[in-house]
């Protein structure tokens, strides 16, 4: 009697998929870090203009970011993410990206909001305080400013 292979199927390329950001809004029964939230969501709100999109603005969550295809480090982009917010668990995470691109940006940022910078390009920022929100505002025009004269936005 012989014995009948089964037939393997071919492997076929998997396509890979882009991963999507899990996040649930942690804004519930926080009163002061949704109104932190906002706050910077409204600086954010000058820069919406051409290639720069703000994306979000519920749940939590906003991200403004440049859709201009770049080059960075040597590497194609399709689009490059500039500030975001997002309500953590007793903060607030403000995203400066523009930090995490270009080093030097940070030694022109004030002490005071460096302070609140705890990973590459995270601010913890905890309290609703207005000379913080002014020093964010400076940022993000130097950020914008740093991002045009790359021909980012």
């Amino acid at each position: 009697m012989a014995i009948t292979k089964k037939a393997v199927p071919k492997k076929t390329a998997l396509k890979k998929e882009k991963p999507v950001m899990k996040y649930s809004d942690k804004s519930a029964g926080q009163p002061e870090l949704v109104l932190i939230f906002e706050r910077i969501k409204q600086l954010m709100l000058p820069y919406e203009k051409g290639v720069m999109k703000l994306h979000g603005g519920k749940d939590g969550q906003v991200h403004l970011i440049s859709h201009k295809p770049i080059e960075f480090e040597g590497r194609k982009k399709p689009e490059i993410w500039f500030v975001s917010a997002v309500v953590q668990k007793g903060y607030v995470g403000f995203y400066f990206m523009p930090i995490y691109g270009y080093k030097p940006l940070g030694e022109k940022l004030h002490p005071d909001l460096m302070k609140c910078l705890k990973g590459k390009a995270c601010f913890h920022i905890k309290k609703n305080d207005e000379t913080l929100f002014k020093q964010m505002k400076e940022a993000i025009k130097m950020g914008y400013d740093m991002y045009k004269e790359k021909g980012w936005t």
